[in-house]
C-alpha cells in the first residue's frame, strides 16, 4: 500500500515512476479504487478532503515474454562485470569473460545476445594460443564453465532477455497529456523465480540511468523515482567490487535528478556502506520472536533519528496496518526526527487490476509495442563468425586440393621422369643389342671371306684375302 501512495504522489507531480510487481497487485495502479464503508471511515478518520478514487496512467513492461511490453536488453550493454555476477563465475572465469568482451571489441564484433557471446567463447578457446599474448591466457576448462552457466541463464529465461531492439530508458522519463508522470510496472511475478536475472536486471538499469543521464544539480523536484522492491536480492554474496559501484551511483545519483528507494523487509537486508546513502526512511511494523529478529528491530530503530516522544524499537513492534515510523530530509538536507504516522489509501485499485481494465491499459501502449513488439536479429558475432568460419573451412577445402593436385603433379612428374629413364635404358639395350648384332656379322662375314678366298687362292691368297679385308673395313671406319 505504502508503494503505491508513494508511487502516486510522485505520478501527481508529474514524475515518473519505475517499479516492479513482485506479487502480482501492483497492476492495480491503472484502475480507480473500490470504495467501502471501512475506506470511508479511513478516509474521514483521516481528516482527507476531496478523496476520489482514480487509477494512474501506467506502462506495463515484461522480461520473459508475458503480457507488456517486451524488455530487452543486448550483453554488450550487460556488460562483463554484471554478466559475471549473473553467471555466478568464480574471478579467473571473470577474467576470461574480460577476455572476451576486449577481443569482441577490438575485432568491433556485436554481442548482442546468448548465442552471440556463445559463438565468441568458442571463437576465442579455439584461437587462444593466438591472443595468449596480447590478452592473457585463456583455459579451455574457464569457456567450458561459463558455457555450462549461459545454459543454466538460457533455461531461466536469457534467451528472451538478452536481444534487440533493446530498451531505451528516454522512454521511462515521460509524462501522460495530462501531465501526470508514467508508472512504468514490471511485470515480475514469474521473473522473481530467477532472482539472479531480476537483480542484475535491476543493478544494469540503476548504472545505465547513472552512466547516461547529465548532471543536474538540486532539482525542485525529481525527474525519475526507481523503486527497488525485494532489494535483498540485490545484495546476495555481491562482489566488493561491484558494490563499490553501487555505492559510487547511490551517493551520485541524485545529482542526476533521480531519487533511489530500496525496499525490504528489514534494513539490514541492505550494506551498510549503501545504507548509509539513503536518507528517507519509511519503517513498517515488524515482530521479533526470535533473537535474529530483535536484532532486526534494533538495527531498524537506530537507523533514525531518535525522538524524545518515544522509543523507536518499542514502537516498531506496536505499529499495525497503514502505520509506519517515517523520517525524511528537511529543506537543509538534514534528516528530521522520527515521527510515527499514518499511511493515506491509494486512490488506485489494492489488487491486481482486473481484465478489461489490464487489457486497456496494454492497448494504451500500442505505440510503444511498434517498436519493441518484434524482436530483431541483425548481424552480430554469432554472424560474422559464422561466416568467418565458413570462409575458412572454404579456405582449407581449397588448400587440401591444391596440396592434392600438387601431389599430383609431383606424382606425374616422376611417373614422366621415370618413363623417360626406362625409354633411355631401353634405347640403350637396344644399342647395346645392335652393337653386338654389328660385330657378329662382321665376324661372320670375315670368316666367309676368309673361307671362300682359302678355297679359291689357297695359303697366299688367303693372305692376301686378310690384307684386302682388313684395308676394306679400315676404309669403311674411315
Amino acid at each position: 500500500m505504502t508503494l503505491k501512495v508513494m508511487a502516486e504522489g510522485f505520478s501527481h507531480a508529474g514524475v515518473p515512476v519505475f517499479m516492479a510487481d513482485v506479487k502480482g497487485d501492483i497492476t492495480g495502479m491503472c484502475a480507480a479504487g473500490k470504495d467501502s464503508e471501512d475506506m470511508q471511515k479511513r478516509i474521514e478518520k483521516l481528516g482527507i478532503e476531496g478523496y476520489s478514487f482514480e487509477g494512474c496512467p501506467v506502462r506495463i513492461w515484461d522480461m520473459l515474454g508475458g503480457e507488456g511490453l517486451p524488455v530487452r536488453i543486448t550483453i554488450s550493454d550487460m556488460g562483463p562485470t554484471l554478466l559475471a555476477r549473473l553467471l555466478g563465475l568464480t574471478e579467473v572465469q571473470s577474467g576470461v569473460l574480460d577476455i572476451v568482451f576486449r577481443i569482441a571489441d577490438d575485432k568491433q564484433l556485436l554481442l548482442i545476445d546468448l548465442k552471440d557471446l556463445r559463438a565468441m567463447l568458442n571463437y576465442v578457446a579455439e584461437n587462444a594460443k593466438e591472443y595468449e599474448t596480447t590478452y592473457g591466457k585463456v583455459s579451455s576448462q574457464s569457456v567450458g564453465a561459463i558455457l555450462r552457466s549461459l545454459i543454466s541463464v538460457e533455461d531461466e529465461g536469457g534467451d528472451v532477455v538478452f536481444g534487440e531492439p533493446d530498451l531505451d530508458l528516454a522512454g521511462w522519463f515521460q509524462c501522460a497529456p495530462d501531465g501526470r508522470g508514467y508508472v512504468n510496472i514490471l511485470n515480475a511475478a514469474k521473473l522473481i523465480q530467477s532472482p539472479q536475472i531480476y537483480a542484475m536486471f535491476l543493478l544494469w538499469m540503476l548504472s545505465e540511468l547513472f552512466d547516461t543521464l547529465p548532471e543536474e544539480g538540486d532539482l525542485e523536484k525529481p525527474k525519475f523515482v526507481f523503486f527497488f522492491d525485494e532489494a535483498h536480492l540485490l545484495f546476495n554474496d555481491m562482489p566488493g567490487e561491484l558494490l563499490e559501484k553501487i555505492v559510487q551511483v547511490v551517493k551520485l545519483i541524485r545529482s542526476k535528478g533521480v531519487g533511489v528507494y530500496f525496499i525490504t523487509q528489514s534494513p539490514s537486508d541492505i550494506p551498510d556502506e549503501v545504507l548509509a546513502q539513503l536518507s528517507n526512511r519509511i519503517q513498517h511494523g515488524l515482530r521479533a520472536y526470535t533473537p535474529a529478529e530483535q536484532k532486526a528491530v534494533r538495527a531498524a530503530a537506530q537507523s533514525f533519528r531518535e525522538n524524545p516522544a518515544f522509543k523507536s524499537e518499542e514502537v516498531i513492534l506496536e505499529l499495525g496496518t497503514g502505520e509506519a515510523l517515517v523520517s525524511f530530509l528537511n529543506a537543509d538536507g538534514q534528516p528530521e526526527i522520527v515521527e510515527r504516522a499514518k499511511i493515506l489509501p491509494p486512490q488506485c485499485l489494492m489488487a491486481a487490476a482486473p481484465v478489461d481494465a489490464l487489457k486497456a491499459a496494454l492497448d494504451a501502449q500500442s505505440d510503444l509495442m511498434k517498436k519493441y513488439g518484434e524482436a530483431e536479429d541483425r548481424e552480430s558475432a554469432f554472424e560474422k563468425l559464422a561466416e568467418q568460419a565458413e570462409k575458412d573451412e572454404e579456405a582449407e577445402k581449397l588448400a587440401a586440393e591444391r596440396a592434392q593436385l600438387e601431389q599430383e603433379k609431383a606424382e606425374l612428374e616422376r611417373e614422366r621422369a621415370k618413363e623417360v629413364e626406362r625409354a633411355a635404358k631401353k634405347a640403350k639395350r637396344e644399342a647395346e643389342r645392335e652393337e653386338r648384332a654389328r660385330q657378329k656379322r662382321q665376324e661372320q662375314m670375315m670368316k666367309g671371306i676368309g673361307k671362300f678366298a682359302g678355297q679359291i687362292f689357297g695359303t697366299f691368297g688367303r693372305e692376301a684375302t686378310r690384307q684386302i679385308t682388313r684395308n676394306l673395313f679400315r676404309g669403311r671406319r674411315r
